[in-house]
This record gives structure tokens, sequence and C-alpha cells, in this order.
């Protein structure tokens, strides 16, 4: 069985960013995406990270769900697991924001996909990925989409745990 994997777009990469949309893909393949009302401290906005995501601040306002919510539906979904990222020191850090400024605690532990690779896996990893992306015509830098794309390469890793 495949892992559930996570990944997590940003309202930038340095001090101050937060999280803006979350995207998980269960070990039966199923998909949960939330776009992320930003809390009312969060300001920070890098251009050059939205021109990664392709996500407006302004969407994120109108059409985002609190983040108390999304903090409740991710512990739902994802209680007592562990989940895999390979992104593991920003993910880590962006959840944990989200969950301290929802006030709620977190109920899944995360960790980075290297723990589930060999070295000559690892080293195959940029090229199995790409052949992926290529494979399934798969659109990056949205949430949802990345976590996919990260699982399916676990897959033709052979990395079924």
């Amino acid at each position: 069985m495949l892992p559930a994997v996570i990944d997590i777009e940003a309202s930038g990469f340095g001090r101050g960013s937060y999280p803006i949309e979350v995207g998980v893909v269960l070990p039966d393949g199923q998909c949960c995406c939330h776009l992320i009302k930003p809390d009312s401290d969060w300001t920070y906005w890098d251009c050059r990270a939205e021109k990664v995501h392709g996500i407006p601040r302004q969407l994120l306002l109108e059409k985002g769900v609190d983040l108390r919510q999304v903090a409740m539906d991710l512990n739902n979904l994802l209680g007592g697991t562990k989940v895999y990222t390979d992104a593991w020191s920003y993910d880590l850090s962006w959840l944990g924001k989200l969950y301290d400024s929802a006030e709620i605690t977190q109920l899944y532990t995360l960790e980075s996909l290297r723990a589930l690779m060999s070295e000559q896996q690892s080293e195959l990893w940029h090229e199995t990925k790409e052949a992926v992306i290529q494979r399934f015509n798969l659109k990056r830098h949205r949430a949802s989409a990345d976590a996919r794309i990260l699982q399916e390469t676990l897959r033709q890793l052979h990395l079924e745990i």
C-alpha cells in the first residue's frame, strides 16, 4: 500500500510565510484539497511565490476555507497516521503555523519521503518524477496535483509499503 502524501503551497518561502493551499492523497488514491483563508495577521505575500503556484491572495480571501476548518478536516482525514512530504522542513513549519493559529493540536505526524527510499531510489527520484509529470500530464505547483505526483513517483519506484 502506498503512503498518504501531503503538499503545501505557501505565501512565500521566507520568514512570515504561511500555508495557502494544502493537498493530500490517501493510500487508496482519494484526494483532498483546500485553499486556506489567511488569518488576520497573515499578511506576508511574495509575488514570486504567486508566479509559481498561480494562486492570487484575493482568491484566498474570497474562496478560502477558514483555517480552523482546514486543521479539523486534516485531523479527521489523517488523525493517527504518518503522512509523507518532499519538503519536510517547510511543510512542518507551515503546518505548525496552521495548527498554532487554529489553536488545535495536530493529530498526525509528518515525515520526509526520503525516509522511505534507499540511496539508489533517491538517486532515481528526480528522473522518475519528471517521467510521471510527462506521462500523466499533471499540472504542477498546486497542492493536490503535486501530492499526486509525489505518490505516483513512489509507486514508480516500487515503494509500496
